[in-house]
């Protein structure tokens, strides 16, 4: 399913055969005197040093923790992540869709809003559009009258939920494919593909009530700024020159550890930053939001896949991964050929809300204030196993690192350590008897301002105890890149990472010598999804002949889940460079 990391400038303005001077809609700096502040729960007016601080926008997003993601496609039908055409329209026909009940689900784990796949990579759409005959409007639902775009937004409203869309930026049928970001394969059509993505926005964003936050998965080389400007200057955005949040660079629904959710201004601008990019020094507040499905790995529902739903255990794992180190949840539903979402993920989506749940259910105290050491008192011992911190991130990430202590037995014992908190951080301990807490800031860029300290006791904790630990596997050898023979002339060369590549996520790919002493040189390095050029889900390290790849699409077996690596390279003519390319992944 994901496809996403949008494009960056340069390839943007390329598509358009223009530019244009943008900015990151990001909070980026803000330097201002806090002499006056008042307590912790009033808005501080300036931070005293420069640093990323949110929008007002940005923060209500942060404040939804979880978001549902609704994937709804031909696909289904196929049983594939992908849709290849071969469903007639006539035989799309969800019967028993009840967008009311979709609404439910996500508010059975908590969700605030819904992120709808309107158009994903075939082309087809949910509403009423003028744009394609690929489209509800001819296959039975409702007489060709349905518009499902529209019910989900009267359902939202009814439910208060806010509703997101997703629009793929490409179009199979326009030859614009996955990677692509809309760009045509074929350049003559890419004015007239240009018109029907933009015309497409517009429909969306003008007739359907609010949009919160829109979508730009696979990158958008296609301008359509002026039309978020216009008729949706609040909305989010994920990815794209336009971004005010970015992906984490997994689909594990895994934050990094620290979690700094500002980035520098230049990688804000490519549009494709990920987590990777996170610097707590960064001057552009930039989120990371966290996407992992229900469906361990798949984003589209498929018969006979009830095996493959995670345990609450896994979810519970993710949610404190997550939400537990500050970010927002997108956590996949996909309703099945009914159009209604199946039984037993309504079943798992409920246990995961009541799980979530108790975590809040049973709190001991909470206190909130100024300076790095703050100090929540019992009137007796009370047993404790979570320790819940938020900052006030208005003024962005102060807190660099701190301790949290426990009063036992009339002494101060340090109970755990931490990097990041802004604006939440999950810590879980061990069950332990205390008459006090106490947190100490040891290092912060500013004075801090804690908007909760508050200590939980939470019923089977052994589930959930384990912190994640960043998947990373060891550096394997490219067997197709030994069928290579340099020579002192510049070759064009793919090498097919596809049997390294077998998930979503981010990979380092290097070459390292193993003999001649001559110099390999690379003229050109791009990445290939499914046989279109990503240059943008490519990216040059500053270790020698070494790059980081995105692969943002789902893997599957077809054509469509193959990566390659295209470079053009050369070495001397005299005792040439020899050696070898390896990969491993890094998120």
């Amino acid at each position: 399913m994901k496809i996403l990391t949008a494009i960056m400038l340069a390839v943007c303005q390329g598509a358009m055969g223009g530019s244009e001077n943008v900015s990151p809609k990001g909070a980026s700096s803000a330097s201002t005197d806090r002499s006056n502040a008042g307590p912790a729960d009033d808005h501080a007016k300036k931070p005293s040093k420069t640093r990323a601080i949110p929008t007002p926008e940005q923060i209500a997003w942060h404040e939804m923790e979880i978001q549902m993601f609704l994937c709804l496609d031909p696909c289904t039908w196929q049983g594939r992540e992908y849709d290849n055409h071969s469903t007639p329209l006539s035989k799309i026909n969800p019967t028993k869709l009840d967008t009311d009940q979709w609404c439910e689900v996500a508010r059975s784990f908590g969700a605030k809003q819904i992120l709808f796949v309107a158009k994903h990579t075939g082309g087809f759409c949910w509403w009423q559009t003028d744009t394609s005959d690929y489209s509800i409007k001819n296959t039975p639902y409702k007489g060709g009258k349905g518009d499902v775009l529209a019910e989900l937004a009267a359902s939202c409203k009814k439910h208060g939920l806010k509703l997101g869309v997703y629009i793929y930026p490409g179009d199979d049928q326009w030859g614009a494919g996955i990677g692509s970001g809309g760009r045509t394969k074929d350049p003559a059509k890419q004015g007239a593909y240009n018109k029907v993505l933009r015309r497409q926005w517009t429909e969306v964003l003008t007739k359907y009530g609010e949009v919160s936050e829109v979508w730009f998965d696979g990158s958008c080389v296609i301008e359509v700024g002026d039309i978020l400007r216009k008729y949706a200057p609040a909305a989010m955005v994920f990815q794209g020159p336009h971004a005010t949040l970015r992906w984490p660079g997994n689909e594990k629904g895994i934050a990094p550890y620290p979690t700094w959710q500002a980035v520098k201004e230049k990688d804000a601008l490519t549009g494709v930053a990920t987590g990777r990019h996170s610097d707590p020094d960064g001057d552009v507040w930039l989120p990371m939001e966290m996407d992992t499905t229900l469906l361990d790995h798949k984003w589209f529902w498929a018969p006979n896949t009830d095996h493959m739903i995670k345990s609450l255990d896994q979810l519970m794992k993710i949610y404190y991964a997550s939400v537990g180190r500050g970010c927002v949840l997108l956590l996949d539903a996909t309703p099945d050929t009914t159009g209604l979402i199946p039984v037993s993920h309504v079943k798992r989506y409920r246990e995961f809300g009541g799980a979530i749940r108790r975590i809040y259910e049973n709190k001991k105290g909470e206190t909130s204030g100024r300076g790095r050491t703050l100090e929540l008192r019992f009137d007796q011992p009370v047993q404790i196993n979570h320790i819940i911190i938020q900052e006030d991130i208005r003024q962005g990430q102060i807190v660099r690192a701190y301790e949290a202590d426990g009063l036992i037995g009339g002494v101060w014992k340090k109970l755990l350590s931490g990097s990041s908190i802004g604006h939440k951080r999950i810590d879980v301990i061990e069950r332990v008897s205390v008459g006090g807490l106490r947190l100490r800031v040891t290092e912060a860029v500013d004075e801090p301002i804690v908007r909760s300290f508050a200590a939980y006791d939470v019923a089977k904790t052994d589930r959930t105890r384990a912190d994640l630990a960043r998947a990373g596997a060891g550096w394997g050898a490219v067997e197709d890149w030994k069928k290579v023979l340099l020579t002192d002339r510049w070759q064009t060369i793919d090498v097919d990472l596809t049997p390294y590549i077998r998930a979503p996520g981010q990979y380092e790919v290097t070459f390292r010598r193993l003999g001649g002493s001559g110099d390999l040189a690379v003229r050109r390095a791009v990445a290939v999804m499914a046989g279109t050029e990503a240059p943008h889900l490519i990216a040059k390290l500053d270790r020698p002949h070494t790059w980081n790849v995105n692969r943002t699409a789902q893997v599957t077996a077809d054509p469509k889940g193959r990566t390659v690596l295209r470079i053009v390279a050369r070495t001397g003519r005299t005792d040439p460079w020899r050696g070898a390319l390896y990969v491993r992944r890094v998120d």
